[in-house]
């Protein structure tokens, strides 16, 4: 079924109330009808569009998620320690990606994957017809702005939509990793100086792309790291340039919720995790405690969404050394874990049940 419209679109105002106005985006609060009919529409679309785009792209797709997307890095910057090469790899930020979407340009990627203009025809009228105003605290209300650019924050459609206006990223000689807005690229080689090359070259191409297309790049959050093993040259710094300006190397940076360092020893990463576990498994204790705590079935919730969630959206990837992997269960071992009377399905010593 084909549904013909002249105008469609949800011509609504978002009010934000602005302390800090740098700190805050708007999001589009739609009816229940609408969000109703977006769902409709995605899950025509999405089986047309999803085969289409390319494998390295991930982030709101089936069985892509943010853990296997640092494995697949952490895995190839591995491949290469074991090939005695080093890697470099700069980690693309961009500004407000959904809030800069070129309409015209996505009008035009979503003509090239829909068989259907119709079908192209109402999305791009749902997506467009949008308006805004802002209120300060003091009571100040500005006039009604139509937005020119951009995909709703919030909406269904969403995603896909950023998905597919990122989807034909340019050929580069280094390996890409995207993630929604979030890109990473990695090229690994025996030579520093081919590494540099390499990367100066890919990142022109992406910045001719993303001017292309009306995409603008962070410069103060897009870092560049150097991954290897030989620590006589662990201070040096890859000369790899955007724009004529030589980027910053960063030591340690993360990437997807995962801390990665120069040797992929995930100490920091640790460090980190098992801080944020103490802290709640402390909380839980302090629930449980015999004179006023929560009962079985509190816990049980609570568990999962404290703790549980936790480890496995920040376990370290399981492609590490085995003595990486045997210093990790250490570090995780010595956080001070909670009775398994607690909780269901906790092991009452971690030290015989390692979670990496």
């Amino acid at each position: 079924m084909v549904l013909e419209i002249a105008h469609f679109g949800y011509n609504g105002v978002t009010v934000c109330i602005l302390i800090h106005p740098k700190s805050y985006r708007p999001i589009s609060l739609l009816c229940v009808p609408f969000n109703i009919l977006e769902r409709l529409i995605y899950a025509r679309v999405d089986p047309f569009i999803d085969p289409l785009l390319p494998r390295e792209q991930a982030g709101f797709r089936h069985g892509r998620s943010t853990l296997d997307q640092v494995t697949l890095l952490t895995q190839d910057i591995e491949d290469s320690f074991s090939a005695k090469k080093k890697a470099g790899a700069v980690f693309v930020a961009l500004t407000a990606a959904y809030d800069t979407v070129w309409h015209r340009g996505l009008t035009c990627k979503l003509l090239r994957l829909l068989p259907d203009r119709h079908m192209v025809r109402m999305i791009m009228e749902m997506v467009g017809n949008r308006s805004f105003t802002l209120t300060t605290g003091n009571g100040k209300r500005s006039r009604l702005r139509r937005l020119k650019n951009g995909v709703p924050q919030g909406s269904v459609l969403a995603p896909l939509l950023c998905n597919t206006y990122i989807s034909d990223l340019p050929t580069t000689v280094s390996r890409k990793y995207a993630y929604a807005d979030d890109l990473a690229i990695m090229h690994a080689n025996g030579d520093w100086h081919a590494v540099e090359g390499v990367l100066t070259k890919d990142m022109a191409t992406v910045g001719e792309y993303l001017q292309t297309w009306k995409l603008k790049l962070t410069t103060t959050k897009t870092v560049l790291a150097a991954f290897h093993l030989n620590n006589k040259v662990a201070q040096r710094e890859l000369k790899v340039k955007n724009n004529n300006e030589t980027m910053s190397l960063c030591s340690e940076l993360k990437y997807l919720g995962v801390t990665l360092d120069r040797s992929l020893t995930y100490r920091r990463h640790i460090e980190l995790l098992r801080k944020k576990l103490t802290s709640r498994i402390a909380l839980l204790r302090r629930l449980a405690s015999s004179g006023w705590g929560a009962g079985a079935t509190t816990l049980r919730i609570a568990t999962p969404a404290l703790v549980r969630r936790i480890l496995c959206a920040c376990l370290v990837p399981q492609c590490s050394y085995p003595p990486h992997r045997l210093r990790h269960q250490r570090r995780l071992a010595n956080c001070d874990w909670m009775p398994a009377s607690y909780t269901s399905g906790q092991p009452s010593n971690p030290r015989r049940h390692p979670i990496c």
